[in-house]
């Protein structure tokens, strides 16, 4: 489960982050997840919650955002959302696609005290 080591990197960003902005607690983490990215979000929430226990962050809420999946259509020429990558062009039904966003995961912000 690749999920627990994205939860682990989270952990040390979180850390880092600490020392150079001098906040002592992670109260909440919200994190963008594209729907390429190849994540499980339920996966990361368990992962979450064992990582982060005897941490800076334990007991943060996690807030996982939904980014759509992008793809540019070669069919019709547009950028559209896909739901998978297997998905067809919503708009003129091309099966040639290029997927251009959602495949990445970022921390979006941060409730500190």
């Amino acid at each position: 489960m690749h999920e627990m080591s994205l939860c682990e990197g989270i952990l040390q960003i979180l850390e880092d982050n600490a020392k150079t902005n001098g906040f002592t607690k992670v109260k909440r983490v919200r994190l963008e997840v594209g729907r390429f990215a190849g994540v499980e979000v339920e996966a990361l929430r368990f992962g979450f919650d064992i990582v982060m226990r005897g941490s800076l962050a334990e007991g943060a809420a996690l807030e996982i955002i939904d980014q759509p999946g992008l793809a540019h259509c070669f069919g019709c020429g547009e950028t559209v959302e896909l739901n998978t990558r297997l998905d067809p062009c919503p708009l003129c039904g091309s099966g040639r696609l290029s997927p251009t966003g959602g495949d990445d995961m970022r921390i979006k912000d941060l409730e500190v005290v």
